[in-house]
This record gives structure tokens, C-alpha cells and sequence, in this order.
């Protein structure tokens, strides 16, 4: 049985949450779980794939926090959505060099695919690592979270106001055998009852991701209890206008969306300013959203790089900078990539964010 039959699965249609489930996640057939697609020879590249820098600004922001937190004995740090585990390994190093820091974490990885985790734990030897397999894992300390490019990878339910009337976007095996997209009539969700926002109001196309919301609550509820915060790097807009942002990459060129499922990744842009919302109904501070080149260059990303780049030669130099560019410049990922945090409430720290 190939990829195609098992999304299908003898159906003529399914929604279009159910296809990019099946073409991202299905055991044996699904993009991220028979491959590593990060890096030049996969079908993207991400931050820590483009320089060190990016890790050591990460590493710093959370040693900056666990002593705003009253550096306790013992933290969490929990990446969620690894990948190849180069940030890890970025941060790995930085914490290395902090002794005190060092000494208090332990750094857990959430990861739904078994290739990745070989992937990462080829590249991460290291005693202090926890692979686990839900949130609810972690023990009862407090607890940095950071999602670099994971929001983006959740299956996402779309609805389009046309006519007077709302449709849900399905997925269709046509006569001919081709896959196409259908417009199904329906009754909206209760999303107040979801996610206690009622996210269609004023809307006339809807992009939602349960999973997202129940990541939020669960990471909402591990923040409350234990003290802590989420950090998010994602591709996407802070407006409250949704549009259709679905879109797939494949040899890190714009792909087909229908076209080759499981051999490419379906994405889509994150709604920061509903994540933000979200957060607040679930009872968590936050900063405002900011691009990611504002908050590197606060974190001081241009001053390290300088740093870096003294007793090199001109080669090497031009790497780094080039390579600065890519993450800060706000025509590569500067504008477009936004970082929003997410803390208990009445927690007063904001580097990076200010």
C-alpha cells in the first residue's frame, strides 16, 4: 500500500487536516518520519542550519532567565520539534561555558519522529538529555521552552466564507485519479467552546490548528504549575485578518501542494497575534511579538559576530557575515520570522523584547 491509498484510505474525500497528518506524520510514509529534510542536501534550512550565532543568542536568553527566576537548583530547558538537533547542540555548547547554569539543567526534547531522534542522537552525546514522548513527562521544576519552526508543522483545518455561507476545505481523489482541493458547506465549530475565542468574527477564511491549541493549554498549564516560559520562532504575521498561508517546499523551492505527498513538507505562516490571544485566555503573560532581527540584534547577535570575526581571514569573516545577514536582514528571515513569549503571570522579564 503506498502513501496515496493510506490518506485516502478508500474514501473519495477527507479534510484537509487529515491529508497533511497523513502526507507529514504517517509512520512509514510521512515526510518527517522516514527522513531528515533539514540542511542543504534535504528540502529546508532553519536557523541553527545558518549559524551558530542563532544558538549562542538562544543559550544566553535562557541563562538570562533561569537567574531572573532566582537561578534555581534545578530547570527544564525542552526544545519542542528538535529537527536535526543543531540548535540543541548550539545550546549544548554555550551552557557549557556557564558553570553554575551547567551544573542546574537538564535539556529534553520532545520528538514524534523515531528517524529524527536517531538523527539527534547521533549528534547529541551528552549525558543530560531526556527524549520524551508528551509534555506531561517532565517532572515538577521550572521549565524554558523554546519552539524553533514548530507551530508551522501542525495540521491546520481551513474554512472559507463565500456566498453567504461557510465551507470547509477538504481534499478530493478526483475521477481521473488526480488530488484536488473541495469546498465542502458546513457549520462552523463552537471555537469558543475550542479555544475560548471566537476566531471567526470578522472573518471570512479561517486557518485553525487544534493541535496548536491543545500545545498552548498543555504548555499553559506545565508554565502555571512549575514557573517558566515559552519562546516561539516562527515564520508568520502578527494581524488579526487570517488568510490562506498553506504552502508546501520541496529541494527548498515552492512545491505543489497535492502534488507528492510525503515527499514534501506542508507548512502554512502562524497566526502570532491568535497564538497571543490564546496565551492570554489560558491565563499566561506575554511581550509583544517582535521580528526575529529585532530580537537577535537586542540579544547583541552583531556584537558576537564582530567578536567572531576577529583574527580571521577575509573568507571566513565574509562567512559570518553573509551568514548574520540571512537571520537579521529584513529581507531574508528578519521581518518574516517573528519570536512571541509566553510566561507565568507577573513575570516581569522581557530581553530581547524591549
Amino acid at each position: 500500500m503506498n502513501l496515496r491509498s493510506k490518506i485516502f484510505n478508500n474514501k473519495k474525500k477527507i479534510p484537509l487536516n487529515s491529508f497533511i497528518n497523513k502526507s507529514l506524520y504517517d509512520l512509514k510514509y510521512g515526510f518527517y518520519m522516514k527522513k531528515n529534510p533539514i540542511g542543504i542536501k534535504g528540502d529546508f534550512i532553519t536557523s541553527p542550519n545558518i549559524s551558530i550565532l542563532f544558538s549562542e543568542m538562544i543559550a544566553i536568553w535562557c541563562i538570562s532567565f533561569w537567574k531572573q527566576m532566582g537561578s534555581p537548583k534545578k530547570i527544564n530547558i525542552l526544545e519542542i520539534g528538535p529537527g536535526d538537533g543543531s540548535l540543541s547542540l548550539g545550546l549544548i555548547n554555550t551552557f557549557s561555558k556557564f558553570k553554575k547554569f551547567n551544573n542546574s539543567y537538564t535539556l529534553n526534547l520532545l520528538e514524534k519522529s523515531k528517524h529524527l531522534i536517531k538523527v539527534q542522537k547521533k549528534k547529541l552525546i551528552f549525558n543530560k538529555i531526556k527524549w520524551i514522548s508528551n509534555i506531561s513527562n517532565l517532572n515538577d521544576e521550572p521549565v524554558i521552552i523554546i519552539a524553533n519552526e514548530f507551530f508551522d508543522t501542525l495540521p491546520i483545518k481551513q474554512y472559507i466564507y463565500k456566498n453567504e455561507k461557510w465551507f470547509e476545505r477538504y481534499v478530493e481523489i478526483d475521477a481521473k485519479n488526480k488530488i484536488k482541493f473541495l469546498d465542502i458547506p458546513t457549520k462552523l465549530p463552537n471555537f469558543k467552546k475550542i479555544c475560548k475565542i471566537d476566531i471567526a468574527k470578522n472573518q471570512k477564511f479561517i486557518e485553525f490548528s487544534l493541535p496548536a491549541v491543545n500545545y498552548i493549554k498543555n504548555i499553559s498549564n506545565l508554565i502555571k504549575k512549575n514557573n517558566g516560559g515559552l519562546i516561539c520562532f516562527d515564520y508568520g504575521y502578527n494581524q488579526d485578518k487570517m488568510f490562506n498561508s498553506l504552502q508546501s517546499v520541496k529541494n527548498h523551492k515552492n512545491s505543489d501542494i497535492l502534488s507528492n505527498p510525503g515527499n514534501q513538507d506542508i507548512t502554512h505562516l502562524i497566526n502570532f497575534s491568535f497564538l497571543k490571544q490564546l496565551a492570554k485566555k489560558y491565563n499566561l503573560d506575554s511581550e509583544k511579538i517582535v521580528n526575529q532581527g529585532s530580537f537577535l540584534k537586542k540579544m547583541g547577535i552583531i556584537e558576537r559576530a564582530n567578536i567572531l570575526s576577529l583574527n580571521k581571514n577575509f573568507k571566513e569573516k565574509a562567512d559570518i557575515y553573509y551568514r548574520l545577514k540571512r537571520l537579521i536582514h529584513p529581507n531574508e528571515m528578519g521581518d518574516l520570522f517573528k519570536v512571541c513569549f509566553f510566561k507565568k503571570k507577573g513575570n516581569k522579564f522581557n530581553l530581547g523584547f524591549i
